[in-house]
């Protein structure tokens, strides 16, 4: 399996994650916005077919909690990927807030 890398891009008040993969063509990512001070909203993830199968979406996602962890922010789990892995997580609850 080849690996996945992933790194975050900003832009002001938005950015994503963004996985690419060697020898596969695309990039997946999760895009997000900061409605406020130490918050980000997980908006949507997208994972082109070619990378379909091979965990992106779930190591774009482990690197936005790593991150939040690091760096002290909280996630608004807009997006219906991420909804749905928080709901079957519990043990995240300290990284998401219902807040905007």
């Amino acid at each position: 399996m080849t690996d996945i890398a992933i790194t975050r891009e900003d832009e002001g008040e938005a950015g994503r994650y963004v996985a690419r993969m060697e020898s596969i063509e695309g990039e997946g990512e999760i895009t997000f916005t900061r409605p406020r001070d130490g918050v980000i909203s997980a908006n949507h993830t997208n994972v082109p077919p070619s990378m379909a199968g091979r965990g992106v979406a779930r190591a774009l996602l482990d690197e936005m909690l790593a991150d939040a962890r690091r760096s002290g922010f909280r996630i608004i789990p807009v997006c219906a990927y991420v909804r749905g892995q928080y709901a079957r997580h519990p043990e995240w609850a300290d990284l998401f807030t219902t807040k905007p």
